[in-house]
């Protein structure tokens, strides 16, 4: 127990929604407005009075944020947070950091904690750098002398000492950023937190900063890291956590997470046919689903690198379209694109929309993939005139290795990302 320096339990964030009427009515008397009006004032003063938050709207609806988190965290542990946009992982680091109050649960931390969750986050736009480092360590409960130790080192790192007595309200973000996250991985505390803010610097600083948390947990202090960069959290990280709509779906060594997440959906994306976001409004255009087959047209168990592969686009016009087109786009787990194929890129092949559910075939020949999980998104277009639907990298698809080796394990020099077609000569 003396390990654990992070518990939390049973701990859920309830924000309130506020939705207008949108449903007009087609007579309403002066009253009638008076009443509403001062009813909703009397609303708003009882929940300003009790603390509560203050919504705008005609109904009020509870959002879960977090629902039931229980997790510990150990001494050391370098921590990867996995989900998708919404999942709740930002909220997460904000009742950890102290930030925002949870609406029930319970956690105990043991150690200072030190928060990168926003580019400048605690720093005041009119203080200079230099300001700004004593004033963060001042909040983190570090004496003076204690900073002017870590001073020098803090402003090396940030690569900012010419503008360290300039005002960080005149920083660049990128000059923001350094400072910040120099300052929270180098002054003393025994837990790290960082969400996605390492995206604004190029890349050797991103490079330099990873090196730096890889520092700080062999000096055994812990580090929370949010990051939808798979390779940097697979480098980092030797523990992770995946959450999904605010609830926690697993915590396990680092390896198993990625794997999970990268498969893992809770509307069935990962599987085949492999479904897009569910649209309620058949009134618009947008892409329903993808089936893999084989070359019999029969769905597809598995992709193979090399695989003859067929990518059944199902998806949904509101009217008759002509010369209209269909884009599918693949990606890493990180959004790095692979490859994009467009029906306009076929001279021969024309393609007009009818009302309602329509499909096209992308042939994909020995596809090039290597093994892996990838995201597959697409668009409706009036080519060089109009964008229908954009409905990019939601949806997973996964490849697997075709064992050359005889074995049932591939070595690690097998992950790359797209093959090469190459041929051999022999000089024996």
């Amino acid at each position: 127990m003396s390990d654990i320096v992070i518990s939390v339990k049973n701990l859920s964030k309830i924000y309130l929604i506020g939705h207008k009427n949108t449903k007009k009515e087609k007579y309403a008397s002066l009253r009638d407005v008076i009443v509403k009006n001062i009813a909703d004032l009397f609303r708003k003063t009882m929940d300003m009075i009790n603390g509560r938050q203050l919504v705008q709207g005609d109904e009020v609806e509870e959002f879960y944020a977090l629902k039931d988190v229980s997790f510990n965290i150990n001494r050391g542990d370098r921590v990867g947070i996995l989900g998708r946009n919404g999942a709740g992982k930002s909220t997460l680091l904000k009742i950890l950091s102290r930030i925002t109050e949870p609406t029930n649960g319970q956690i105990k931390i043991k150690g200072r904690i030190a928060s990168l969750l926003e580019v400048g986050t605690g720093f005041h736009q009119e203080l200079s750098g230099r300001e700004n480092i004593y004033l963060n360590g001042a909040i983190l409960g570090m004496t003076r002398n204690e900073i002017d130790a870590k001073f020098s080192e803090i402003v090396e790192f940030s690569e900012v000492e010419k503008f360290i007595d300039t005002p960080v309200k005149h920083y660049s973000s990128g000059m923001y950023m350094r400072l910040a996250f120099s300052v929270a991985a180098h002054l003393e505390s025994e837990i790290l937190i960082v969400d996605e803010v390492l995206a604004v610097g190029d890349v050797n600083f991103q490079k330099k900063c990873l090196g730096k948390l890889d520092e700080i947990s062999n000096e055994g202090r812990t580090v929370l890291y949010v990051s939808h960069n798979i390779e940097s959290i697979k480098k980092l990280c030797n523990v992770g956590i995946l959450m999904s709509n605010g609830s926690l779906v697993d915590i396990n060594d680092i390896d198993s997470i990625i794997e999970k997440y990268t498969n893992y959906d809770a509307d069935g994306v990962g599987h085949n046919p492999i479904y897009f976001k569910k649209r309620k409004n058949t009134k618009e255009y947008y892409i329903d689903r993808i089936e893999i087959l084989d070359e019999s047209y029969k769905l597809k168990d598995k992709i193979f690198t090399w695989d003859n592969v067929i990518f059944r686009v199902f998806f949904n016009s509101p009217a008759e379209k002509k010369y209209a087109g269909v884009m599918l786009k693949i990606s890493t787990p990180s959004g790095v694109p692979v490859t994009t194929v467009s029906t306009r890129e076929d001279q021969s092949f024309e393609t007009s929309f009818k009302m309602g559910e329509n499909f096209v075939d992308c042939v994909i020949k020995n596809i090039p993939l290597s093994a892996g999980s990838y995201l597959i998104g697409g668009a409706l277009t009036v080519p060089f005139t109009e964008w229908l639907s954009h409905q990019f990298e939601e949806a997973i698809f996964n490849v697997h290795s075709k064992d050359i080796y005889s074995s049932t394990v591939m070595p690690n020099t097998q992950r790359y990302i797209v093959p090469m077609d190459v041929e051999w000569k022999s000089g024996i």
